[in-house]
């Protein structure tokens, strides 16, 4: 047993990815053992209640485990911190935690020049990847390759095969979900 975790430690994401999608509970542990204390951390600094981390972090691995089959990931660790920030989200609008920083709505939209202004960026990031992460593939692929990867309507329909009015649709309705979704989120967070 000691040397089958050896072999898993030396594996990269994407073997025990792999394995753990075939069923392998080893390769799942290993992946567990790998970043359960740092989605943790990234839990704890948002919620600063260790029971509720706790339970979170542990329903993000077990949702993992359990819909494994159905889930195609191309990077585990950024999976789970967007399934992580979700959950905490989750909890925010539910109305059962409140953000550790609750600043009014008009001092978020600080000029290019001020140090917050990184922060509310990054967090606004944050946001999109919690919502790139609820739509289906193919449009969440096409929103990457448009505006993460810059990459043109004729590109991105060569590459996926698709036509480019395709491709035009899937970034219009792309375009006012995430609109949409970070509407809501504003008004939620001027609410809390």
């Amino acid at each position: 047993m000691l040397l089958k975790h050896v072999t898993y430690s030396s594996w990269n994401d994407a073997q025990l990815v792999a394995s753990m999608i075939a069923g392998d509970k080893a390769a799942f542990d290993e992946i567990y053992e790998r970043y359960w204390t740092k989605l943790f951390n990234e839990s704890f600094k948002r919620l600063k209640n260790m029971e509720q981390v706790e339970e979170l972090v542990q329903s993000v691995f077990m949702d993992l485990w359990l819909k494994k089959e159905k889930k195609k990931i191309e990077n585990i660790y950024g999976y789970l911190i967007i399934a992580v920030r979700y959950q905490v989200y989750i909890l925010y609008r539910k109305g059962l935690t409140l953000p550790e920083f609750e600043e009014p709505l008009e001092h978020m939209a600080l000029s290019s020049l001020e140090a917050d202004t990184l922060f509310n960026e990054k967090e606004i990031r944050n946001y999109i990847a919690v919502w790139l992460a609820m739509q289906p593939e193919k449009r969440g692929e096409i929103f990457r390759m448009k505006f993460m990867e810059e990459m043109t309507t004729r590109q991105i329909s060569e590459k996926l095969g698709v036509s480019q009015k395709t491709v035009q649709n899937q970034v219009l309705i792309s375009h006012a979900s995430l609109k949409q979704f970070l509407e809501r989120l504003m008004v939620l967070m001027s609410v809390m």
